[in-house]
């Protein structure tokens, strides 16, 4: 089923090439300011650190606080994100930067990420799969939405962990064919499978199942 599912996204949207970022600390910048707000917020955030040139863990570790949290704030919660990125920044340098934790295996990179503060499962995933290049499945609330609409789960509420690796046992744990599926979930659930869903013209209208469908 998820692989035709993914198959059928593709065909209508195409490949969807995330994430967007210049290298992988930004991604894992952009995994810690995405919570809680909007990407277009984080695009203005990330705009404001690369005007410092603040997009390091070194330099992020060392500089002043305000300034970083000045620069922050267009993704909401600045002191809280200010304070996450210089954790994960210390956290980097503390360990050997990228190359030691990209040597570690998924489950010992994402323990690793997961024993830091205000880094939940979906931001470690995002990181291990868009900024370390490893294969995971990331779970977020459009995945839920869509799974539970075509009938693949029972609930919206279903356990994180649980749906990941439900998905994992039958899609093809391919990195690339993750992040595609992923992106893919996210552009289908933006432009169709709303809250309130958008039914006309939708990919997957013939398989859903939800009670809602047909609201226009």
């Amino acid at each position: 089923m998820l692989l035709e599912l993914f198959e059928l996204l593709l065909n209508r949207f195409g490949y969807q090439h995330w994430w967007p970022a210049d290298n992988w600390f930004e991604v894992c910048i952009g995994a810690i300011l995405t919570q809680n707000t909007a990407w277009n917020n984080v695009e203005k955030a990330i705009f404001n650190l690369k005007e410092l040139d603040y997009l390091s863990p070194e330099k992020i570790n060392s500089y002043d606080m305000e300034i970083l949290k000045t620069a922050l704030k267009p993704a909401g919660f600045y002191n809280q994100k200010a304070d996450r990125l210089k954790l994960l920044s210390k956290f980097i340098i503390g360990v050997g930067g990228f190359n030691s934790l990209s040597a570690l295996s998924v489950d010992a990179l994402r323990d690793k990420l997961l024993s830091l503060r205000g880094i939940g499962k979906e931001t470690a995933d995002s990181m291990i799969l868009y900024a370390f290049n490893k294969p995971i499945f990331v779970v977020d609330a459009y995945t839920k939405r869509l799974f539970f609409r075509l009938g693949f789960i029972d609930s919206e509420k279903v356990d994180y962990d649980f749906l990941r690796l439900k998905v994992e046992e039958v899609f093809p744990k391919e990195t690339e064919l993750l992040k595609e599926f992923h992106a893919l979930i996210v552009r289908q659930c933006k432009e169709f499978c709303r809250k309130k869903p958008l039914c006309k013209g939708c990919p997957l209208y013939s398989d859903c199942k939800f009670d809602g469908k047909g609201r226009d």
